[in-house]
C-alpha cells in the first residue's frame, strides 16, 4: 500500500477536495471551499494547509463566526443542499460563537462542516489559551457544546481518525434523511501531527444522490384515502426543494387538481400565480389556504416536518386524516399522521401516476379559485401605498420592493415580523426566490445569510430585508459583502426596537414593555445612525423618509457597484390582518390585569381546537 506522510490538518483539506458530486449534469467538489477566522486553535495547522491548497479550494475570510456559518448555511440552503461549505474557528469564543448556527442548521437540516480548533489531546500545556475546564471531567471542551446541536460530532485526538471519521461526516452531510450539521473538533496538537495516510484515501469520490422509494403498502394507503377524499388538499414543505420535486408536484397537481399550500420552508416551490397555488399556510398563512385547511378531510404534508406555525399550533386541521411524506422516519409521524417514508420526488411521481384517471371534485377547485382570487385582492390591498406614505406599514414596503427588483430575485429574511408578512404576501415567480430562516428564526442571519445566497447565485439579485433589531444584532458581513465583490441590496426597516415581540406582547395583556425603545429604561434617548453606519463599513446607503423615495433609492442600488443599505422608518403597530391563524403563546392562569385575563380566555378557546393525539 502506497502511502504519503502528511499532517493530520494537510490531509483532512486534501481529502476536502476529493469529494465531488454532480450538479445540473456537471461534476464539481462538493465543498465550495472553507470560511475560516484563524486565530488560537486553527491558524497554524489548518491554516498552513488552507493556505498549501488556496487555488484549489479557496479560503474566505469573514468578521464574525456565527456570520460565517450563516453565510455557508445560507449557500447550502440556496442551493438545495446539492453543495457545502467548511468553517474553521480558534478554540473557546471563536469555536462558541459558532454554535448558535449549528443549532440553526441542525433545526432546518441543512449541511455544514464545522471545524473548530480544540485543546492539546496530548495535555501537555493543559490548560491553553481559551480552554474551558470541567473539575469532573477531564475530556470536556467548549466543543462539547456542539454535541446537541450537531447531527454527528467526533473530536480528532490522532491523526489517523480521519480515516473513518471524514467518511461518516461526509455521509451523514450526504444523507437526505439525517442531513445537518457536522462538528469535527480538532485538537490544535493533532493538527500538526503527521501520519503516513494511504495514498488511496485521497483518490477523487463521486457521491450520487440517494432517493428512497415508498413502501408500497404505504403508498397504496395514500391513494386509497385520496381517493375517496372530499376535500384533499396537498401541504409543500422544504423537502420538496431539497428533492428538487417541484416539477413532480406542478405535474400532480395539474393532473388531478389538488391545491397546494406552502410552508415557509416550501414557499415559492409552485408560481405565487399557479391555478394549483393557495399561497402560504398556517399562523402566517393565506386565507385560502386556511380555509382549505379547514375544510380538508385529507391533508398530505409533503416535505415538512409540520411545525406550529404551518399547523397552527395543531388548531387547522384537527380532523382530517393527515399524511406525512418524508424521508425521515421521525418527521412522518408527526402528529400521528400515516407514514409514506421515502423521496418527495418520487412518491409525487408515484401518486400522479396512481391518480392519472382521479380528479379533485370540480367544485373544490373552483371554490379555491374564488378564494384565491379574494385573497390576491387581499394582498394587492395590504402592499398598496402612495409614493408620499410616510412611516408605512412593513407590507408597504414589502410592496415597493417587490415592485422594485427583478422578477427572479432572491429576497432573503429571517425573523421578527418581517418573516410572516414575506410569508404571506411576497409573490415568488422565479424558483429560489425565496429565502427565509424560520425553523430557528435566528435575528441576525438576514445579512450574512444574503451573503451565503450570493455565493450560490452571483448572477441573480439578492434582496435582504431586516429590521433595526436584528441588523444591530449582527451586521459585520456586510462588511465581508463588500470585500469580496457579493452585492447585496440591505432594505431595513426601522420600527425602533422589536416590533413584532411588542405586538405579541400587547395581544397577550401586557402594555408595551422593554421591546420597543420607547419603552425601555435608556438615560438618554437612542439614536442610531444606520446609513453612517452601513457607509462605514463601504457599503453605499441611503434613507428614504417614503414610498416614493425608497422607490427611488432601489433604482440607485440595482446600478450600484457594491452592497447598498437603505433605511425607512416603519411603523410598528401596523400589521396585515388578512389571512393568518391562531398560534399557541401561553398566557398567565392568573394576573391582575384584566386584559391578560382576556387574553387567557381566548387562549383557552384556542387550546380547544387543537388536534386530538390520544
Amino acid at each position: 500500500m502506497k502511502t504519503t506522510r502528511l499532517t493530520a490538518a494537510q490531509a483532512m483539506v486534501r481529502w476536502l477536495t476529493a469529494q465531488n458530486v454532480v450538479v445540473d449534469g456537471e461534476t464539481v467538489n462538493y465543498f465550495a471551499g472553507a470560511w475560516a477566522i484563524f486565530g488560537h486553535g486553527n491558524v497554524a495547522g489548518l491554516g498552513e494547509a488552507l493556505y498549501a491548497e488556496r487555488e484549489r479550494f479557496p479560503t474566505w475570510r469573514a468578521h464574525n463566526e456565527q456570520g460565517m456559518a450563516h453565510a455557508a448555511i445560507a449557500y447550502a440552503k440556496q442551493l438545495r443542499r446539492q453543495r457545502a461549505m467548511v468553517c474553521t474557528t480558534s478554540i473557546g469564543p471563536g469555536a462558541t460563537n459558532m454554535v448558535t448556527a449549528a443549532a440553526l442548521a441542525h433545526v432546518n437540516r441543512l449541511p455544514v462542516l464545522l471545524v473548530p480548533g480544540d485543546v492539546y489531546a496530548s495535555r501537555r500545556p493543559d490548560p491553553v489559551l481559551q480552554q474551558i475546564e470541567d473539575f469532573g471531567d477531564g475530556t470536556v471542551s467548549a466543543n462539547d457544546c456542539f454535541r446537541p446541536v450537531s447531527r454527528y460530532f467526533d473530536r480528532i485526538t490522532r491523526p489517523e481518525q480521519l480515516l473513518d471519521a471524514l467518511p461518516r461526516a461526509m455521509a451523514v452531510l450526504r444523507d437526505p434523511a439525517g442531513c445537518g450539521p457536522v462538528t469535527l473538533a480538532f485538537c490544535q496538537d493533532v493538527q500538526a501531527e503527521a501520519f503516513d495516510y494511504p495514498e488511496d484515501f485521497f483518490a477523487p469520490r463521486l457521491w450520487p444522490e440517494r432517493r428512497q422509494p415508498a413502501d408500497a403498502g404505504e403508498l397504496d394507503a395514500l391513494v386509497q384515502a385520496l381517493r375517496g377524499a372530499k376535500r384533499p388538499l396537498l401541504i409543500a414543505g422544504g423537502g420538496v426543494r431539497y428533492s428538487l420535486a417541484e416539477g413532480a408536484l406542478a405535474a400532480l397537481a395539474e393532473s388531478t387538481g389538488l391545491s397546494v399550500a406552502e410552508t415557509q420552508a416550501g414557499k415559492g416551490v409552485l408560481r405565487w400565480d399557479h391555478a394549483q397555488s393557495l399561497g402560504s399556510i398556517g399562523v402566517t398563512g393565506s386565507s385560502a389556504a386556511n380555509a382549505a385547511a379547514r375544510a380538508a378531510d385529507v391533508v398530505v404534508a409533503v416535505g415538512t416536518r409540520l411545525q406550529d406555525f404551518t399547523t397552527g399550533s395543531r388548531s387547522l386541521f384537527p380532523d382530517a386524516r393527515l399524511f406525512q411524506v418524508n424521508v425521515q422516519v421521525a418527521d412522518a409521524h408527526k402528529h400521528g399522521a400515516s407514514p409514506v417514508l421515502g423521496d418527495a420526488r418520487l412518491v409525487l411521481e408515484a401518486l400522479a401516476t396512481r391518480l392519472a384517471d382521479w380528479m379533485v371534485p370540480d367544485e373544490v377547485h373552483t371554490a379555491d379559485i374564488a378564494a384565491m382570487r379574494e385573497w390576491n385582492a387581499a394582498v394587492t390591498a395590504a402592499t398598496a401605498g402612495t409614493r408620499d406614505t410616510a412611516r408605512p406599514s412593513d407590507a408597504q414596503v414589502i410592496g415597493a420592493v417587490q415592485r422594485g427588483v427583478a422578477d427572479d430575485a432572491v429576497v432573503v429574511c429571517a425573523a421578527g415580523g418581517l418573516p410572516g408578512e414575506l410569508h404571506k404576501l411576497w409573490r415568488t415567480s422565479a424558483p429560489g426566490g425565496y429565502h427565509l430562516e424560520y425553523g430557528y428564526s435566528c435575528m441576525g442571519y438576514e445579512i450574512a445569510g444574503g451573503l451565503g445566497v450570493k455565493f450560490a447565485e452571483p448572477a441573480r439579485e439578492v434582496v435582504v430585508m431586516v429590521g433595526d433589531g436584528s441588523y444591530l444584532m449582527m451586521n459585520s458581513e456586510l462588511a465581508t459583502s463588500v470585500m469580496l465583490g457579493r452585492k447585496l441590496i440591505v432594505v431595513l426597516l426601522d420600527n425602533r426596537g422589536f416590533g413584532c415581540i411588542n405586538r405579541l406582547q400587547q395581544a397577550t395583556g401586557t402594555p408595551g414593555f422593554n421591546n420597543l425603545l420607547a419603552d425601555s429604561r435608556q438615560e438618554r434617548p437612542a439614536e442610531i445612525d444606520f446609513v453612517a453606519h452601513a457607509r462605514s463599513l463601504g457599503a453605499l446607503a441611503e434613507y428614504a423618509t417614503h414610498l416614493g423615495e425608497l422607490e427611488e433609492a432601489l433604482r440607485h442600488a440595482r446600478a450600484a457597484d457594491r452592497s447598498t443599505v437603505i433605511v425607512i422608518e416603519t411603523d410598528p403597530r401596523k400589521t396585515t390582518e388578512a389571512g393568518g391563524w391562531w398560534w399557541d403563546v401561553a398566557v398567565p392562569e392568573v394576573s391582575e390585569r384584566p386584559e391578560v385575563r382576556a387574553a387567557r380566555q381566548a387562549y383557552e378557546a384556542g387550546v380547544k381546537m387543537k388536534r386530538d393525539l390520544s
